[in-house]
């Protein structure tokens, strides 16, 4: 089973997507989606499904697993937040695949014991879970977290 995992952000959206064969994990690509900042949100919104779009085209994937979106202080960036995350389940949906969503805590609990985890301590976890690992950045990581969030939580 090949499982796309995503970090939704309007800024730079993570993707990573990993093989589940048993209880075995494997690194399949990870990359970034990053828009134009100075770009409409609705151009930003395209780019996003459009990059995602390939990705799924490209690599074929079994499910998708999204992030859950976190209430910001700002609420302008919450609800950009949930723009992009719309996309993404968007993405996910008209390829007909299965979409599951996880809250960050959640996510480093699968990862690495404890849903109040440091971001290097997750990236730390993907390379002892995915040796050889290159990430495409720390949007791309939090993606893969996602992606073997799922591949610990689902069956089959």
């Amino acid at each position: 089973m090949l499982i796309l995992g995503i970090d939704p952000s309007l800024s730079c959206t993570g993707w990573g997507i990993v093989a589940k064969n048993g209880n075995r994990l494997s690194h399949i690509a990870n990359g970034q989606v990053k828009t134009d900042p100075k770009a409409s949100l609705a151009d930003r919104l395209v780019t996003i499904d459009r990059e995602l779009a390939d990705v799924i085209a490209r690599h074929q994937p079994d499910q998708g697993a999204v992030e859950e979106v976190f209430v910001n202080k700002n609420p302008q960036s919450t609800l950009k937040l949930g723009h992009a995350r719309g996309v993404c389940l968007l993405a996910l949906a008209r390829a007909g695949l299965p979409v599951h969503e996880y809250a960050t805590r959640l996510v480093k609990k699968a990862i690495v014991g404890t849903g109040g985890a440091e971001k290097v301590q997750v990236q730390a976890m993907l390379g002892v879970l995915l040796p050889g690992v290159k990430l495409a950045g720390a949007d791309a990581a939090d993606a893969l977290a996602v992606a073997i969030a799922h591949a610990h939580l689902v069956r089959g």
